[in-house]
């Protein structure tokens, strides 16, 4: 129970049960099932931080416009095949904004890129989609986003272009087409965000680093068979 509750403490409540079971028989390796680890949870009165599905959508529509290429298909065979991307709000001090832009591998759920910015505009998106293919210089995966601005200009399209990407976007007010980039930072505001308030951007930007860091290395899923994103990323590669 001892490990149990340290991992608890250690990861800010975050684990739920399935989660719990998996960083547990990493740590002691061993074989223990998930109902074992709810019933000890559930005995040291243990619960995850429960996160509260919100209904906000993107409705803006402009000149270059894609169909939804990816059709709710969330699964690749490789990495850099599908990626996903948005940008989502944030807040720090007295009422100052700031917006994270990241990109997700479908293969492994990898973050491949992101940016923090203090302005929702084109070059926030731009860098991100910069930083992505810096990463992965031969990668021309399909990549989807919603109908915002940023994703439907002209700028967006040249780079776009120039990368050999194939655009796709959610349709108009469909956040489930985009759902495992939605999925992503809603466990970051539970997870981390959620968790404290900011005083400084800096501070802010410290915390969405340290976050993405363990989400890519440490967060193991069962999607990933218990893998973390990167570790089943660096599988599939080798």
């Amino acid at each position: 129970m001892d490990i149990i509750k340290k991992l608890h403490s250690q990861h800010n409540g975050i684990l739920g049960y399935r989660r719990m079971t998996l960083f547990v028989n990493r740590k002691l390796e061993t074989n223990y099932n998930k109902k074992r680890i709810r019933r000890l949870m559930h005995i040291l009165g243990l619960r995850s931080i429960i996160r509260r599905a919100k209904g906000y959508c993107t409705k803006t529509s402009f000149v270059n416009v894609e169909d939804n290429i990816l059709n709710r298909n969330f699964t690749a065979t490789a990495p850099n095949q599908k990626w996903c991307t948005d940008v989502t709000f944030l807040k720090y001090g007295f009422s100052c904004k700031a917006y994270l832009s990241a990109i997700k591998d479908l293969y492994d759920g990898s973050i491949v890129a992101y940016v923090v910015g203090q302005f929702n505009d084109n070059e926030l998106v731009l860098e991100t989609l910069r930083k992505a293919q810096k990463a992965n210089p031969n990668a021309t995966p399909l990549i989807h986003s919603d109908r915002g601005s940023q994703y439907t200009s002209k700028d967006y399209y040249r780079l776009t272009t120039q990368y050999q990407m194939t655009r796709s976007m959610s349709r108009v007010g469909k956040c489930i087409d985009n759902a495992p980039i939605e999925s992503f930072f809603g466990h970051f505001k539970t997870e981390c965000y959620d968790l404290k308030k900011y005083k400084t951007f800096e501070e802010l930007v410290s915390d969405i680093d340290a976050y993405i860091y363990f989400y890519n290395h440490q967060r193991f899923q069962e999607r990933n068979n218990g893998l973390a994103p990167l570790e089943m990323r660096n599988k599939a590669v080798a």
